[in-house]
């Protein structure tokens, strides 16, 4: 069974963009191929997270590399969707037919483009995440995840200034990413302060507390060990992990994240490591609240005791455990199927040392935590440099 490691990577800037879904594929596609030092011929298989689900008329996204590349037109091309793992559920499948020996290279491609929507659009695409029989109601995704936020505050207290210091972390760590789609240090009084420019979104969460509706793409190239032993960077997995847990919150403590958990304590396991022994961490910040319920899920902090971690600094760049140095969601920005994507990306790019924006002292491990849903569909990955 080979190892499989990333060999290639590129990543565009997430924003708001007038260029189409399949040029956003096709930029960062051509730039990891040559970054592996590879060819387009020399891709086995490609596999495309895109989300989609009404946000553009172009469904089949998977047949769009070969319409750019002559070379990709014959060669199998599958698309994959699973919320806001739509990436990850990409990567995990390169992976795998990689390590079955099935394929020696892969290109994976994670792109959404929804700024062209309208917000009652990307509202109802959003919800559709959630168990909408029971969970309509909150006529939103942030809706859904206020609603955690309140159960978090009826539980442990109200933490809003725990949000806000998490907010204007990730925000600090945004400014200084050239490919975010926030490059703006908004501070804590800012995020703290209900304000007109930071009102209530869904309460208790306000503006601030909410990723942003972004423009993106970001490609990997995977490769077997005999390949990527020839290409000049190589980041393989230590360790990985996938968990699901059920759909409707009715039937499960939302505040546990107990699929977010255990596909976390899969990775590392795998890895053999604890979490205090990796360097950093790209976590899903789809809101603060769930950056917050996944440092006490991934065991950093016990339940409802997450907020010591930002009271004394150890989730800041510098702390013992640099929590989303690229800006996370938050800042950077959340193209559905482009998250997974660049969250292993952008830890590559950390890895080598070659971040686009922080760049962590000499890593050796990264992690890295991508969900579909309110932790519904949960992927893990330890990866490492191998060179």
């Amino acid at each position: 069974m080979s190892s499989p490691a990333i060999i290639g990577w590129s990543h565009g800037k997430f924003g708001r963009t007038e260029s189409p879904l399949p040029q956003m594929m096709a930029d960062v596609a051509r730039d990891a191929i040559a970054e592996a030092g590879l060819e387009p011929a020399d891709i086995d298989v490609i596999h495309v997270g895109v989300f989609n689900n009404g946000l553009s008329r172009q469904g089949f996204e998977a047949a769009l590399p070969g319409t750019v590349f002559p070379e990709l037109a014959r060669t199998p091309a599958h698309r994959h969707e699973n919320a806001c793992a739509t990436g990850s559920a990409a990567i995990f499948a390169a992976h795998d037919s990689i390590a079955a020996g099935r394929h020696k290279t892969a290109l994976v491609i994670g792109a959404e483009r929804m700024t062209q929507a309208s917000g009652h659009d990307v509202n109802e695409v959003l919800l559709s995440a959630s168990y909408r029989e029971e969970e309509e109601h909150y006529k939103s995704f942030a809706g859904v995840f206020g609603e955690i936020a309140r159960q978090y505050f009826d539980r442990y207290g109200d933490h809003s200034e725990t949000l806000a210091k998490i907010a204007a972390k990730n925000h600090a760590n945004g400014a200084q990413n050239p490919l975010a789609h926030m490059q703006k240090d908004l501070g804590f009084e800012f995020c703290n302060t209900v304000s007109e420019k930071n009102p209530y979104v869904a309460e208790p969460l306000r503006r601030t507390d909410c990723s942003m509706v972004s423009d993106g793409a970001a490609a990997l190239v995977l490769a077997a060990e005999d390949v990527a032993a020839s290409a000049p960077l190589a980041v393989t997995w230590r360790g990985m992990g996938n968990a699901n847990d059920v759909l409707p919150l009715s039937q499960r403590d939302p505040l546990e994240m107990a699929g977010a958990r255990a596909a976390m304590e899969q990775a590392l396991t795998a890895a053999g490591i604890g979490i205090d022994e990796l360097d950093f961490l790209e976590t899903h910040d789809c809101f603060t609240i769930a950056e917050l319920l996944e440092y006490e899920a991934f065991g950093l902090a016990a339940p409802g005791q997450g907020h010591t971690l930002l009271d004394d600094g150890a989730t800041e760049v510098g702390g013992r455990l640099p929590v989303n140095p690229s800006g996370g969601l938050k800042a950077k920005g959340h193209p559905i199927g482009a998250t997974g994507v660049s969250m292993h990306a952008l830890a590559a790019a950390q890895l080598t040392g070659r971040s686009p924006g922080i760049q962590i002292e000499s890593p050796e491990l990264a992690g890295v935590f991508n969900m579909g849903g309110a932790a519904v569909s949960n992927f893990a990955s330890v990866l490492e440099r191998v060179r």
